[in-house]
């Protein structure tokens, strides 16, 4: 599949590695906007609504090696070989996935806040019953959406997110397939030792990387990662600590 994107070509980057951002569950291509942007002057950046997100097409099929091959599908149209990755989140485990399926062509990997690990709880069951409500609502209203939303989530910030994606009364993402393969979006195949550097950024207050078998999970399958901490950042943290992302991604990037 051949994803939604912008791209933003450098003419005088051409010694660089371009540079693709992979957004979140429930995100779409502007959410890593305030890191992307900041590389436009450095390098070719592409940035990537994944499959049953944002503008991309919809498919009831949704594991990482299929949402790994879009990545690669779109890169080939676009004729970009060599290539590095930031993911956040859901877009980490993609970006990780692409080290096992094409870790010749990938050069640098950030990940941002999620280990390739096999996570157990679910984090989503209310956004998930907002998002049904919304939908079972068939309201044209962000107003009414929101409050339906309301009674369901009580992050101001989230709900704030998840409105991005509505659109003209519908959500632009996949909500069925998202809730159908939300199991395999919390699972991971763990994958070969991927031997060049990586750097993965954690947030101090989540849950993500915090546990000693995520920290196993890093070492065993990239051994030559680099795993930096944002102390009083979240989950969100490229949205809360935008600068000190980007320092520890300036430390790395090529």
């Amino acid at each position: 599949m051949i994803l939604n994107h912008q791209i933003y070509l450098n003419e005088v980057a051409k010694g660089k590695t371009p540079l693709v951002f992979i957004h979140g569950l429930f995100g779409s291509l502007s959410n890593l906007g305030m890191l992307a942007r900041a590389y436009y002057e450095s390098h070719s950046v592409i940035q990537i609504d994944v499959r049953n997100h944002g503008h991309s097409a919809h498919s009831p099929e949704m594991n990482y090696a299929v949402m790994a091959a879009d990545i690669l599908e779109t890169l080939d149209a676009l004729n970009i070989q060599k290539f590095s990755v930031i993911g956040h989140s859901m877009g980490g485990k993609i970006a990780m996935q692409l080290a096992n399926s094409a870790g010749e062509r990938l050069e640098q990997l950030v990940v941002l806040d999620m280990a390739p690990f096999a996570y157990k709880e679910s984090h989503h069951d209310q956004i998930f019953k907002a998002l049904f409500a919304v939908q079972n609502a068939q309201t044209d209203s962000r107003q009414q959406a929101m409050q339906i939303m309301r009674e369901y989530l009580h992050e101001e910030m989230v709900i704030q997110f998840l409105m991005k994606s509505f659109s003209k009364g519908q959500w632009l993402f996949n909500v069925e397939a998202l809730f159908n393969h939300y199991p395999d979006i919390i699972n991971w195949n763990v994958i070969q030792p991927w031997q060049k550097e990586a750097l993965f950024i954690r947030g101090g207050k989540s849950a993500y990387i915090s546990k000693d078998e995520h920290f196993a999970a890093i070492q065993q399958q990239f051994p030559h990662a680099k795993i930096a901490v944002l102390e009083d950042a979240g989950h969100w943290l490229h949205a809360e600590k935008t600068q000190q992302v980007l320092d520890e991604m300036n430390k790395y990037l090529n």
